[in-house]
């Protein structure tokens, strides 16, 4: 009888670039494919490890003298909305919500630049184009869906009964949770805090399908921008090769000496993938990320 062993993926580091969240720093990525049979069982195993997705590509933060990023989660179960939190469902609670297959469409792709010139003319993403933003939703080797929020236009030019678009998320759907691949919606209503909703209705949407987690991406601390992921209740953080409660935020909030962060070798041998084999040493190729959410 013959037997094949489990190719183990290989890791690759990107090239030093300035820091999005932090003013001052650098930053760098791990890096894997994502491809094959074995995608979803690799997506599922490095999500629990604080990797995120990006197309075909698993990355995780590998700063050379920083760990800020930390990726997080909401425990599904122990989540009770605060009073903003219910106010904000309240203020939505007449969206309409519809779930597909990943493909993208012009009216999402309408949605996404008018959200990008509004809060992010200046990011990495600034450019993207209708292909570019297709391939960020199509190109997808797991279990993901395109989550839609729309009002009914009543008064507009669309016609009395007509669906209008103001939200758009694009979810993996792992073995132990929901993960919010890139949220984006309508900037003319910032008001009513679409992207907090979304994360609201994911935790519900979780609850029902009995998945116990939803995973935020990662939260920065010292970084504005990212201060609102540390406002759910049930929030944890991974840190230190493990899931640990939130707790005070500001705790997090101190640089690390350097040479507390471990080595490439180091990160990338502490990882377990799903044939429960070390990972082994990164490759040397440099590449670069599309994505850093």
């Amino acid at each position: 009888m013959r037997h094949t062993l489990p190719i183990a993926p290989q890791f690759y580091v990107t090239a030093p670039q300035p820091c999005p969240y932090l003013p001052g720093r650098s930053e760098r990525k791990l890096f894997t494919a994502l491809v094959g049979e074995g995608a979803r069982a690799l997506n599922d195993t490095l999500s629990k490890q604080g990797f995120r997705r990006s197309q075909n590509v698993l990355y995780r933060p590998a700063c050379s003298e920083c760990a800020a990023c930390l990726s997080a989660r909401i425990r599904v179960d122990d989540h009770k909305p605060g009073r903003t939190h219910r106010r904000i469902q309240r203020r939505n609670a007449g969206l309409m919500r519809e779930a597909s297959s990943p493909w993208a469409t012009e009216e999402q792709y309408a949605l996404f630049r008018r959200y990008l010139d509004s809060r992010h003319a200046d990011g990495g993403m600034a450019d993207m184009d209708i292909f570019e933003f297709a391939a960020m939703i199509e190109e997808t080797p797991v279990r993901s869906r395109v989550i839609e929020y729309a009002e009914s236009d009543t008064a507009g030019a669309q016609g009395r009964g007509a669906r209008r678009l103001v939200a758009v998320c694009l979810t993996d759907v792992l073995d132990d949770g929901l993960s919010l691949v890139y949220s984006f919606y309508e900037p003319a209503r910032a008001r009513d805090s679409l992207g907090t909703y979304m994360i609201l209705d994911h935790v519900d949407l979780a609850r029902q399908l009995g998945l116990p987690y939803v995973y935020l991406g990662y939260w920065v601390p010292g970084s504005a921008k990212m201060a609102y992921k540390a406002r759910f209740d049930a929030l944890e953080v991974y840190l230190d090769g493990q899931w640990r409660p939130i707790d005070d935020p500001r705790v997090h909030d101190r640089r690390p000496h350097p040479l507390s962060v471990p080595p490439i070798t180091e990160q990338v041998a502490a990882i377990t993938l799903p044939s429960a084999q070390p990972a082994g040493k990164p490759g040397g190729k440099p590449g670069s990320d599309t994505n850093s959410g």
